[in-house]
C-alpha cells in the first residue's frame, strides 16, 4: 500500500501543504475549526504518519518506550507504571509516560509525538477510537503492548487481569459470608473499557451459579455525580442491597463517600469488596475486602515482552491475551 504524503492529504482536504504543515506542528493561530476538522479527516482516512515519524520508526537507537495509560488516577495505572519503569531501568531503558483521559484523539496525538522522539516501542492502555492506527503501525513492524484492554484483533501482545474470576471470587466471598442480597457499583460503560464489561458479565453470571437474584436496580453505574444520585435514590427508597462489589478504587470512593454520609456502618449495615488496594484503605477502621491485581507483576511482564519485540526483525501475525489471577487481600 502506497504510503500517504502530505500532498495527498491536502489534496483530499482541498488546502494548501503549508496550512496541513501547520496542523501537523500545532500552529492553529489563524486556522478555521472547520480547516482544523477537514485536516484532521484526511489524515485519519489517509492514515497518514509525517515524514520524521515515520523515519524514527526504522532507527530504534534511543533506548526509550513510551507508556500511555487511559487513566492514571487509578492505583493500579500508577503501580503498573512503577513496574514498568524498574523492568526498564534494569534494562537500560527509559520510559515517557503520557495520559490518555480515555481519549483517542488524545491517545492518538500522544503516540505521534512519542514516535517523534524516536522512542523504540510502545506499552498503550488503549481507548477505542484508534484500531487503524494500530494496524498501520503493526504493518511498520513497530513494537506495542497493550496492558488492561483488548481490541478487536490480537495484533501485538496483550496483558490483562482474569477480569471475570475477580467477580466471581467477589460474589464467593460475599456468599460466603451469608451475603445474597449484591450489588456492583462501576464507571461508565463505555466501549472498548475491557475490565469494566468482564467484570459486570462476570458478575451476572457468578449471581446466576449461587441462584442469586440479579435486581437491576442495584446494578449502580454511570459518572461520579450519577453513581451518587442512583445510591441516594435507593436509599429513599430502602432498597439498598446487604453488600456491594466495587469493580476499581475509584468507585470505591464514590460508595464510601455515600456510605458516610448516611452514617451507615460496614459490615453491620452493608458490606463491600472491592478490586484495586489503594492505601488509603489502610486508614478505615472498617473491614472492607479487596480483590488484588497483581499489578507489578503485570508491569514486569508487559516491559519484558515489549523489550523482547524491540530485539526481533519481525513481528507475528498474532499474539495471545496473557491474564494474570486476582487474590483477595484481606
Amino acid at each position: 500500500m502506497k504510503k500517504a504524503t502530505m500532498a495527498d492529504v491536502a489534496r483530499l482536504a482541498g488546502i494548501s501543504k503549508t496550512t496541513v504543515s501547520q496542523y501537523i506542528n500545532n500552529r492553529f493561530t489563524y486556522m478555521s475549526e472547520s480547516t482544523k476538522l477537514r485536516i484532521k479527516d484526511a489524515i485519519e482516512e489517509l492514515q497518514y504518519v509525517p515524514n520524521d515519524t515515520a523515519r524514527s520508526l526504522k532507527q530504534k537507537k534511543t533506548r526509550t518506550i513510551g507508556v500511555i495509560v487511559a487513566n492514571i488516577l487509578h492505583a493500579f495505572t500508577n503501580e503498573v507504571i512503577r513496574s514498568i519503569e524498574d523492568e526498564c531501568e534494569r534494562n537500560n531503558f527509559q520510559i515517557f509516560v503520557c495520559n490518555a483521559d480515555d481519549d483517542s484523539e488524545k491517545e492518538r496525538n500522544y503516540i505521534d509525538i512519542l514516535l517523534a522522539k524516536q522512542v523504540d516501542g510502545l506499552i498503550i492502555f488503549p481507548t477505542s477510537g484508534n484500531f487503524d492506527y494500530y494496524k498501520y503501525l503493526k504493518k511498520l513492524n513497530f513494537p506495542v503492548v497493550f496492558v488492561d484492554r483488548k481490541i478487536d484483533e490480537n495484533i501485538y501482545p496483550t496483558i490483562l487481569l482474569d477480569n471475570y474470576y475477580a467477580s466471581t471470587i467477589a460474589v464467593e466471598t460475599l456468599y460466603t459470608n451469608s451475603i445474597s442480597e449484591i450489588g456492583i457499583v462501576l464507571p461508565p460503560l463505555k466501549k472498548g473499557i475491557t475490565p469494566r464489561i468482564e467484570r459486570l458479565e462476570g458478575f451476572k453470571d457468578a449471581l446466576a451459579q449461587k441462584n442469586l437474584k440479579l435486581n437491576e436496580d442495584w446494578i449502580v453505574t454511570g459518572s461520579k455525580s450519577e453513581i451518587k444520585e442512583h445510591l441516594d435514590t435507593l436509599y429513599l427508597k430502602n432498597n439498598l442491597p446487604r453488600a456491594f462489589f466495587s469493580v476499581n478504587d475509584i468507585s470505591l470512593i464514590e460508595l464510601l463517600k455515600f456510605i458516610k454520609s448516611k452514617r451507615l456502618n460496614i459490615p453491620e449495615d452493608i458490606s463491600v469488596i472491592t478490586i484495586d488496594y489503594s492505601i488509603f484503605l489502610d486508614l478505615l477502621a472498617s473491614p472492607i475486602s479487596v480483590i488484588k491485581q497483581p499489578t507489578f507483576e503485570m508491569g514486569k511482564f508487559a516491559a519484558e515482552s515489549l523489550l523482547k519485540l524491540i530485539t526481533e526483525e519481525k513481528l507475528k501475525q498474532e499474539y495471545e491475551i496473557k491474564r494474570f489471577s486476582p487474590k483477595v487481600n484481606r
